[in-house]
């Protein structure tokens, strides 16, 4: 996305340029009119429209992917926000809960059912996913996936009271043998 929008802005800037050039006085107004429906059409209408197509063709594919769909490795996880923790549980082990820290698989695809009891909460794993609300009384669902181990921040980015700035918990993607370490409970 962002190499379509510097290809995007280096076009527009280049008609830019064009339009304010000096002309020539050999430059008739015939041909320099030609010259001008060629960059307004060609670059400015198609190759902005075939970028634009582009770019929509791979959020598209890209938004399909994080859609929550069911299937045999997806991992089903809870997620309940409260003024100002996050409590998680999960499918997998069940009466397994953690504050604060949400424990998942890397390279498989997790289904966060999110949630809350009071007020309206933001979960937010910048690097894995796109926000999404908890709403009190209703489930949302987002799809995040680590493809690697390691700790991802997540935080609370819905204003909700002076204490919304520490709103944050962890994300702890695990190898195959530490997600079933956890899964048995021998890992905290």
């Amino acid at each position: 996305m962002f190499a379509g929008a510097v290809l995007i802005f280096l076009l527009v800037m280049a008609l830019l340029g064009f339009a304010f050039r000096p002309r020539t006085a050999s430059e008739r107004p015939r041909a320099a009119h030609r010259q001008e429906r060629v960059w307004i059409i060609g670059f400015g209408l198609v190759f902005s429209l075939v970028i634009l197509a582009m770019l929509l063709a791979y959020g598209i594919v890209t938004g399909e992917r994080l859609l929550p769909r069911p299937g045999p490795d997806v991992v089903s996880v809870g997620a309940n926000g409260r003024q100002w923790a996050w409590t998680f549980t999960y499918a997998d082990a069940p009466g397994r809960v953690t504050e604060g820290v949400l424990h998942i698989p890397a390279g498989r695809p997790v289904d966060v059912a999110i949630t809350t009891d009071d007020v309206i909460h933001s979960f937010w794993v910048p690097r894995l996913a796109g926000k999404l609300d908890a709403i009190p009384g209703h489930v949302n669902t987002l799809r995040i996936e680590a493809w690697q181990p390691g700790e991802y921040a997540g935080l609370g980015s819905e204003f909700n009271g002076s204490g919304y700035q520490g709103h944050r918990f962890l994300v702890v993607a695990h190898d195959t043998a530490g997600w079933d370490a956890f899964l048995k409970g021998d890992a905290p």
